[in-house]
């Protein structure tokens, strides 16, 4: 048995990594858009810059990229740039390095779950939608 074991649920594999990395988001900007502005104060709480802003593009990100990204639309790039906002998140939400215990703890492992998902988008901007996926239609 060689490293092709999977090979013919490549798809599907890549299917289910694609909504099981989506879950968060998409349900994540729900949440922001149907309570904006606790979002906005929330933003303003941490010290996000313009939060009016930053909870648009993170409504953008979250939702909207999201679900072009669990449908498989345009795939690698939007992956790509989905990881460029993950990091932003991980450096301003998740500043461990700059923050006393207890909350050092909880955000240090938040700020590398972030990491790990970015991880999983880089991964997916590689290996694009599989089969199961607009960009494949």
């Amino acid at each position: 048995m060689r490293y092709n074991l999977f090979e013919n649920q490549k798809d599907l594999i890549i299917l289910a990594a694609r909504v099981l990395l989506m879950i968060l988001f998409i349900t994540a900007g729900w949440g922001k858009i149907t309570g904006f502005s606790g979002t906005v104060g929330y933003f303003a709480a941490i010290g996000a810059p313009m939060p009016s802003v930053a909870a648009g593009v993170a409504i953008l990100m979250e939702f909207f990229v999201g679900i072009a990204l669990l449908v498989g639309f345009y795939t690698r790039p939007l992956a790509l740039l989905m990881s460029l906002f993950v990091l932003g998140t991980a450096i301003i939400g998740h500043h461990f390095w700059n923050m006393v215990e207890p909350d050092k703890s909880a955000n240090t492992i938040q700020f590398f779950k972030n990491m790990s998902i970015i991880g999983g988008l880089w991964l997916l901007s590689v290996t694009g939608p599989g089969r199961f996926s607009v960009d494949r239609r």
